[in-house]
């Protein structure tokens, strides 16, 4: 009786792949994060370092405090809800800047910017003057909690704008009118098509502005009168904090922005990927 021996095969090793930098690469990430260091990371240890000098107990009372805690809650509802509108409208404005022909396109593209070039104070003015006591459209919008939204949305809106329109303007067309012959409805082809390729660019734009929204200052400022628990924000709690010589206070309440902006912005991340993944 004859026994056959078959030849093993050892299973073939998975490579692991490296990742050498060049020399070239590693100067220029070094430069990268030693100066990404010393303009965010570093000062943010410092800002987080002093509101964590007191303590729990301290920090847990200058974020709860009353008049304090109006001002948070003024100014993360209103950036939630200017961020709303923002990806809604932003969308719409970008959508008819590259799908559509009209006269006047291009000082429409210019205006989109304007705020992004003009000094906030500036913005404040110009809105004061428009939504004031003498308002030419008889709204009164000054020293009231409105005018908080008033003024992030004007600072805010080219943000989704922007990151929304480079992205619309390199999707293929073709891809929309073969869904349309295969008899997709317009609505079809928006959620199934479209709009996961825009989530990425709509969810970054988003970030941006409710970040903007959540540091504004200086359009404030002659707008909203800063009235405690009416139109008063956080930025300037932590201007009043800072004029007090309380900066453990101040660095507090910058700490719990930032750990707002945060989750804001990681929870937009995890919703664009898994839009992004299933389209």
């Amino acid at each position: 009786m004859s026994v056959q021996i078959e030849e093993v095969r050892p299973a073939p090793t998975r490579r692991t792949p490296t990742h050498d930098l060049t020399r070239t690469s590693g100067i220029g990430l070094g430069v990268t994060m030693t100066w990404f260091s010393l303009l965010v990371l570093i000062p943010l240890a410092a800002v987080v370092t002093t509101a964590a000098a007191g303590g729990w107990g301290g920090f847990w009372r200058a974020v709860s405090n009353d008049q304090t805690a109006a001002a948070i809650r003024l100014t993360v509802t209103a950036a939630f809800g200017v961020t709303a509108v923002n990806v809604v409208i932003g969308t719409v404005i970008a959508w008819v800047l590259v799908r559509d022909r009209f006269p006047g396109k291009g000082m429409l593209e210019l205006v989109i910017d304007i705020p992004f070039a003009l000094p906030t104070i500036v913005a404040g003015l110009v809105l004061a003057s428009l939504y004031g006591n003498d308002s030419p459209l008889g709204l009164n919008l000054v020293n009231s909690g409105w005018s908080v939204y008033l003024a992030f949305l004007f600072v805010t809106l080219p943000f989704v704008v922007r990151t929304v329109q480079p992205v619309l303007e390199e999707l293929d067309q073709e891809i929309e009118e073969a869904a349309a012959s295969l008899g997709a409805s317009r609505f079809t082809t928006f959620r199934r098509i479209i709009l996961p390729a825009l989530t990425p660019a709509i969810a970054a734009g988003a970030a941006l502005s409710f970040a903007r929204a959540m540091g504004e200052y200086g359009s404030l400022v002659l707008l909203s009168g800063n009235l405690p628990f009416t139109s008063e924000v956080t930025s300037v709690r932590i201007l009043s904090a800072i004029e007090n010589d309380n900066r453990a206070t101040a660095a507090a309440i910058a700490t719990l922005l930032l750990l707002i902006s945060l989750l804001v912005i990681v929870v937009l991340d995890v919703i664009q990927r898994r839009v992004a993944s299933r389209g």
